[in-house]
């Protein structure tokens, strides 16, 4: 029955029926899907991001839902195959389209999604470019009721008990977007940081430059046995594998500001900032001209 229920959701869908979502446990219930470094298009529908769900006695935690809403079903079904706890929380790290177009998967009774206390004005923003580039650049279609908003805004901080086992939800000032939340596990030591950290992929700057490298600054004198980055593997030497991140971000920094004291413009920047790191990521060309793009225009009126 389950799995005729799934069918005709797919067919609805008018997209080939996914299979179960491939997760890996990486550490005592906490399980990942991990990503591959493309730039979304038609033909993998966004489906780039790391998702996955942390596992307690009494319930589940969904993180991130995905790049469509089949991919959400695809992740649901993992859950299910899983383990039979039910789903209680989906949270959404941030506003970005490969975590959160697969939340109508999820909505269903006694299942709440949690954001950061900017994320509803951020998807109410972006809504109807986002429903527009799906069809577009994904060919997925979505309605304005898969843009999910959360049910539990975090404003600082908030844990989350399911069941022998305490998340803690910290809300982020502006860095990678200005609503970027992370979800500390505190029976594996496990942080799972999305996009606020990038490993292999280049980062991808939508906040702001400064309040990144801050947060770096902060994140990087705490203590974590694993961490979970948006885009790339499992980290297990913190903070080491953050250096490559924050050397880049440094830079941009670093060369745009040198780039408007000698009175360059932004076009001159665009072609000329952060070259050396080319060879150093998947995707630098990409989202490297973005990036300066918007550190450019943040750092242009600073004091």
């Amino acid at each position: 029955m389950r799995a005729l229920v799934l069918f005709a959701l797919f067919m609805v869908s008018g997209q080939t029926p996914a299979t179960t979502l491939p997760v890996k446990e990486v550490t005592t219930g906490v399980y990942v899907h991990f990503g591959k470094h493309q730039f979304p298009d038609n033909k993998n529908h966004g489906e780039i991001a790391n998702l996955g769900f942390i596992v307690g006695q009494k319930c589940v935690a969904v993180i991130d839902s995905g790049g469509n809403p089949d991919q959400g079903l695809a992740l649901k079904q993992a859950v299910t195959e899983t383990t039979r706890t039910p789903i209680c929380y989906v949270i959404n790290t941030h506003v970005h389209p490969d975590h959160i177009y697969g939340n109508s998967a999820f909505k269903a009774a006694g299942v709440n999604f949690v954001g950061h206390h900017k994320l509803a004005a951020a998807m109410a923003a972006r809504g109807s470019y986002y429903l527009g580039k799906a069809a577009e650049q994904l060919e997925v279609k979505l309605s304005a009721a898969d843009l999910i908003a959360p049910d539990i805004e975090v404003k600082d901080s908030l844990k989350l008990d399911l069941g022998g086992r305490i998340l803690t939800l910290t809300a982020h000032p502006r860095a990678h977007t200005d609503n970027d939340l992370s979800v500390y596990d505190e029976k594996t030591q496990t942080l799972w940081l999305s996009d606020l950290l990038f490993t292999e992929h280049l980062p991808t700057l939508d906040g702001s430059l400064k309040g990144w490298l801050g947060e770096i600054d902060k994140l990087e004198k705490r203590s974590f046995r694993y961490v979970i980055p948006g885009h790339g593997e499992l980290v297990t030497d913190w903070p080491q594998s953050m250096q490559a991140q924050k050397h880049y971000l440094t830079l941009l920094l670093t060369e745009i500001r040198a780039a408007i004291k000698q009175g360059r413009h932004l076009e001159d920047a665009v072609q000329s900032v952060g070259y050396s790191e080319k060879n150093n990521w998947a995707l630098f060309d990409e989202y490297h001209r973005k990036n300066v793009t918007t550190a450019f225009a943040e750092l242009e009126w600073e004091d």
